[in-house]
């Protein structure tokens, strides 16, 4: 039995944000390429999301479409195809059309961002829609005005036409990735890493063997490094090694040292 949309949207509030990417769906008004259907429909599955609706396609189904999904044909057997954007999006509580032109009445514009953030969250509520117009001349202004919000993809100002595809592929990356910061409760980072920092009393260890190994070598003069050292502190500060790398580290120096002392003397000659 199908799903009412409001048995959706209750569903939809009790899910985490990353199930509501499932409420959220993108929207391609009359696009003439079967190719960059299949490529919307590829983008939408890279990021989680499922829903695609297309207005008025101008040649669908096509085999063009599903070359260019690769493996998300799916998306395209459950392609919902309608006559009309009202139709798209009758049942959605916030509607975003992206927009490349300015308007002689300004419009609330969102940044990818910010749409990425609040599709987000208002789909943990009910459908969310993002539309996206004719790759030729976009929306018209009767369909622009029928969202309650535009957004502007900052593209380079010189060469500012984006493919269709990737034009969804930038809202719907910023989607999943507010939904990602809003599971973790945070920006996402990778900085996962397989052993703890150095400290820094160990760290200051290190700096007094690396001098004293460098003036061994006659690399700096002990009594007057001049800024040698103070430079391989930012270096070794910015890079932060972790407490294996700094092992080897002091590893390295003991052998040069050693090295040095078995050779019979230290420096390097004149």
């Amino acid at each position: 039995m199908a799903t009412s949309p409001s048995e959706s949207a209750s569903q939809a509030a009790s899910k985490s944000a990353l199930a509501a990417l499932d409420n959220i769906r993108v929207v391609l008004v009359n696009s003439a390429h079967p190719g960059n259907i299949g490529g919307a429909a590829r983008a939408l599955k890279n990021m989680g999301l499922s829903q695609l609706y297309l207005v008025q396609p101008r040649e669908f189904p096509a085999a063009n479409a599903v070359w260019r999904a690769a493996g998300a044909a799916e998306l395209l057997d459950s392609a919902v195809v309608v006559e009309t954007l009202e139709e798209a999006v009758a049942d959605c509580g916030l509607v975003v059309a992206t927009s490349a032109r300015e308007r002689r009445i300004p419009w609330p514009l969102l940044t990818p961002r910010e749409c990425g953030q609040r599709a987000v969250v208002e789909a943990k509520t009910h459908p969310v829609a993002l539309v996206f117009g004719r790759e030729d001349r976009g929306l018209t202004n009767e369909e622009l005005q029928a969202c309650n919000f535009h957004v502007h993809i900052p593209a380079n100002p010189e060469y500012s036409s984006l493919n269709l595809a990737t034009a969804v592929q930038v809202l719907v990356y910023e989607a999943r990735m507010a939904a990602l910061e809003a599971e973790k409760g945070q920006p996402i980072s990778y900085s996962d890493w397989d052993r703890p920092p150095a400290k820094a009393g160990d760290m200051e260890l290190y700096y007094d063997h690396l001098q004293l190994a460098l003036g061994e070598l006659g690399f700096i003069d002990p009594d007057n490094p001049r800024q040698t050292m103070t430079r391989l502190r930012r270096l070794f500060s910015r890079v932060r090694p972790d407490d294996m790398e700094l092992g080897i580290l002091r590893g390295m120096l003991t052998a040069i040292q050693n090295h040095i002392h078995r050779a019979g003397g230290k420096g390097r000659p004149d």
